[in-house]
């Protein structure tokens, strides 16, 4: 797994300077995209000058390298430490963690797939491999799924993206205090992805968790 690098000062005020810069850059970035936003701009959102940016990110690249190596690291992180139902179906259980997290998410969300585009190749390999990492977490449910007889996936790594594309579409529409609420959006999606890997031997019983 790779590390995510800065050049923060050392101790606590260092370590709080990079965290608001971090959160800084996040808003910029969710707002008006990467390439709209400029150094400067951080800096005065983080109340130091410019040139005192480059003791924690020494450029506006590794500032976006390091937010979606974050998100994808806290996504892993939070997946090995989740807790469901043990009963629950391995499909559900993936389903309802990734549109929970998300949902929470919005901008981080939205930065880690919009703004691939704007990563330099070396960073772009770097993030597709922990993207693929937590892929492999859902090709592998629907593989073995398939195999016993539970789904009916022809290509499982297909499938997978296909999935968590509309999964992780969520976000850009949902909106607390309209008519759906997040277990009903949970229970749709989840409804639709049973659908799409039905197999026609067997009837999936929803579970609830």
């Amino acid at each position: 797994m790779h590390t995510i690098a800065t050049r923060s000062a050392p101790g606590s005020k260092g370590q709080e300077t990079a965290k608001r810069v971090r959160m800084a850059a996040l808003k910029r970035f969710a707002g008006a995209g990467y390439a709209a936003v400029s150094m400067r701009e951080i800096a005065a959102d983080v109340g130091v000058r410019p040139g005192a940016l480059y003791n924690h990110f020494p450029t506006k690249q590794d500032i976006l390298k390091d937010l979606m190596l974050t998100h994808m690291a806290d996504l892993l992180t939070a997946w090995d430490t989740a807790r469901f139902p043990e009963a629950m179906d391995p499909l559900e259980r993936f389903v309802r963690f990734h549109i929970r997290y998300h949902l929470e998410r919005a901008d981080e969300v939205f930065i880690s797939y919009m703004e691939l585009r704007n990563l330099e190749p070396d960073n772009f390999e770097i993030i597709e491999a922990e993207r693929r990492r937590y892929e492999a977490i859902l090709t592998s449910i629907l593989h073995e799924g398939s195999a016993a007889g539970r789904y009916s996936v022809d290509d499982p790594k297909v499938a997978t993206r296909a999935i968590i594309a509309m999964l992780t579409g969520i976000p850009t529409w949902y909106r607390e205090g309209g008519h759906l609420g997040e277990h009903d959006v949970e229970d749709l999606y989840l409804t639709m992805v049973r659908k799409a890997v039905a197999s026609e031997t067997r009837n999936f019983q929803t579970e609830t968790g």
